[in-house]
């Protein structure tokens, strides 16, 4: 039961984008959860680490900042 894609790429490449249960974002106002049908968001990102769940484990992955549009269960996150 996959329920989101995450997609997170920079400048260089796609580091990460596959089929995701849950997304652990540091967002400027603090660290956030997106889970299946999340509202609509734009977030700013800051320096932390980027956390996946999927069906084959968990991820992470650590940023300098970025931004994260969620719109319709897809997660998209530019990072630097």
């Amino acid at each position: 039961l996959t329920d989101m894609t995450l997609k997170i790429i920079s400048t260089e490449d796609i580091l990460f984008e596959g089929e995701v249960t849950a997304v652990h974002l540091p967002g400027q106002a603090g660290r956030f959860t997106v889970l299946r049908n999340h509202a609509t968001l734009i977030a700013a990102l800051t320096a932390g680490t980027i956390g996946y769940e999927s069906l084959e484990g968990h991820g992470e992955l650590p940023i300098q900042g970025g931004m994260a549009d969620i719109d319709n269960n897809v997660i998209s996150v530019c990072v630097y």
